[in-house]
């Protein structure tokens, strides 16, 4: 009796300018075998269904256990976690490619820095001056942490941007993943220092009100963040701040 195999079709660009080609592996089917572990395998051993040699497949992978965010990548189309995603559940053949709404470096890595450079624009941290202990922090009710606590899973998986129709060039839209830390940032006792140049922040061009609510980022995220939740919210703050800011004036 033949061993069961697993059918993979990969999508393969050397470079960003290079012209895209698509490759066939076959592996041995293993139990508990997810798509990183495949990805894992065939890097090992670059060799496509047909015997031919081909050169490693390059792609971003570390913590293994739905953590790090950095195996982000496109499973039959849909964007997920690699290393969630069991071959068992999946249509075969398993087509995989890289997130299409980010800069190629090669095969399935992408440069997905246009979400750190967001966090950095809205000051998505709690700022704490010098080196100095500065003794217990303020205390947070347990309502406040549980509030919290789910927008703190955000892995920076950049799902929620891959799939959402307003996260392109055109709108600059700085997508669900920044405007849900936001709001985790300004719930924060010490953080809320910040609160309203991050509101500001997201007042401008790519803010909040890019957002068309498709809500197609809460149903992709693999944390289960309440992304929707916090884009209204931050929308609702949003719109007090600058009511404020023009009274101020």
């Amino acid at each position: 009796m033949a061993n069961k195999t697993v059918q993979f079709e990969i999508k393969r660009q050397a470079s960003p300018d290079q012209p895209a080609v698509w490759e066939k592996f076959e592996l041995e089917w293993r139990p508990g075998m997810n798509v990183i572990s495949a990805m894992m395998e065939i890097a090992a051993n670059p060799v496509t269904a047909d015997g031919k040699p081909t050169t490693p497949i390059t792609y971003d992978s570390n913590c293994l256990e739905e953590i790090c965010g950095s195996c982000a990548m496109r499973i039959n189309g849909k964007a997920r976690m690699a290393c969630s995603a069991l071959v068992d559940n999946l249509e075969q053949p398993i087509k995989v490619e890289p997130l299409s709404k980010f800069p190629l470096v090669r095969d399935l890595q992408v440069d997905r820095s246009v979400l750190f450079e967001n966090l950095m624009r809205v000051k998505a941290w709690v700022p704490v001056d010098g080196t100095y202990d500065l003794g217990s922090g303020p205390r947070v009710y347990p309502q406040t942490q549980e509030a919290n606590y789910p927008l703190s899973n955000c892995i920076s998986c950049t799902c929620c941007m891959e799939v959402c129709p307003q996260f392109n060039d055109a709108t600059g839209f700085v997508g669900a993943a920044t405007i849900a830390q936001v709001k985790l940032f300004n719930n924060h006792p010490t953080g809320k220092v910040f609160k309203e140049e991050r509101l500001r922040a997201l007042a401008g061009d790519g803010g909040v009100q890019e957002c068309g609510y498709a809500q197609n980022c809460v149903e992709a995220c693999p944390k289960s963040i309440p992304l929707t939740d916090a884009i209204s919210d931050v929308g609702r703050d949003v719109v007090v701040q600058k009511a404020k800011d023009w009274l101020r004036k």
